[in-house]
């Protein structure tokens, strides 16, 4: 029974020794912000980058037993007066599936875990945001040729899996980069073709209420999810302020920190939309660039990312280095 115990609690043992050791190594005391976007409840050929809830269950056990999982207010704090305590972890969503609801939400209560959700509110009670549009098209799609000349992409084929993973590539590239207009247009040509409906993948005010209500903490996401290199200056800063309004409204707290849309520095946004997002009334706002926040950075430049492993002991070992690199 003894050894058992110690087989299942193996990988826990192991990152927890890592991170001891390197802690001891290193002086400076850094913050990782975990990014997920949806939980599945099963796994999804079209989406296997994102967990299912048995896999998310195992990483916020490993993160309960094994480093310092802070709300995020909390940790902004400690990050600025330089209190962080070693192995410091926040968790974050973005987009506002509903899955974080229905299924994040539980698994997090289950280990007395907090998180934040960053919320594009465009898409409240609204269905599915517009990838999940395309998505459920290519789910749609008939074996076989056939022609999306209409969507711009020209005659495709669908035969295997991987067609059908290829394709949602490809139309997701395709229109990630169009102004809102151009993409609700794309994706409403592609669904037509398919006959899909995409069902409803996106939360409600009543379930933001009822999460900001169990230590989930609510943050800004713009409210169409556009590229905001993609759209002029007055369009992008109606996207922030508006969003920061839009939540303000349903939480009745003030929403203090933002999430960059897909996230990449220079690419996705650049300092004009760093200054909108202070003057709008956020504290910090978040990129996907890979790594650890430490005390003197941007706060509106803040890194934040996932680590993609399927094994504990590597998902952990991952995080721990990236807590440590330099």
């Amino acid at each position: 029974m003894m050894t058992s115990r110690v087989i299942n609690d193996l990988p826990e043992l192991l990152v927890r020794a890592a991170g001891t050791m390197l802690s001891r190594r290193s002086g400076a005391r850094r913050l990782f912000v975990l990014n997920y976007h949806r939980i599945l409840p099963e796994p999804d050929p079209l989406f296997d980058d994102e967990p299912t809830v048995e896999t998310f269950r195992w990483q916020m056990k490993l993160l309960a037993r094994c480093f310092n999982v802070l709300p995020l207010s909390e940790a902004m704090a400690k990050l600025a007066a330089g209190t962080l305590p070693q192995r410091a972890v926040c968790i974050t969503f973005d987009d506002g599936y509903r899955s974080t609801h229905d299924l994040a939400l539980p698994v997090l209560k289950e280990f007395g875990l907090s998180a934040t959700v960053f919320v594009t509110t465009g898409y409240l009670d609204s269905g599915a945001m517009w990838n999940e549009t395309l998505a459920a098209a290519v789910r749609c799609l008939p074996d076989g040729e056939f022609d999306l000349s209409a969507a711009g992409l020209g005659p495709q084929v669908l035969r295997t899996r991987a067609d059908r993973k290829n394709l949602l590539n490809t139309l997701t590239a395709h229109a990630k980069y169009l102004p809102p207009a151009e993409r609700l247009a794309l994706t409403e040509r592609v669904a037509e073709v398919a006959g899909s409906h995409a069902g409803s993948l996106m939360l409600t005010p009543a379930m933001i209420q009822a999460m900001a209500a169990q230590n989930f903490e609510i943050g800004g996401h713009t409210v169409s999810h556009p590229i905001l290199t993609s759209l002029g200056d007055e369009a992008a800063r109606d996207e922030i302020v508006q969003c920061k309004h839009d939540l303000e409204a349903i939480t009745g707290t003030a929403v203090r920190y933002f999430a960059y849309p897909n996230g990449k520095v220079g690419k996705d946004f650049d300092e004009r939309h760093v200054e909108m997002v202070r003057a709008a009334g956020f504290t910090a706002a978040f990129t996907t660039e890979v790594g650890a926040a430490m005390q003197g950075q941007n706060m509106f430049r803040l890194p934040r990312s996932r680590p993609w492993d399927s094994n504990p002991v590597f998902f952990g070992l991952r995080l721990l280095r990236w807590l440590t690199q330099e």
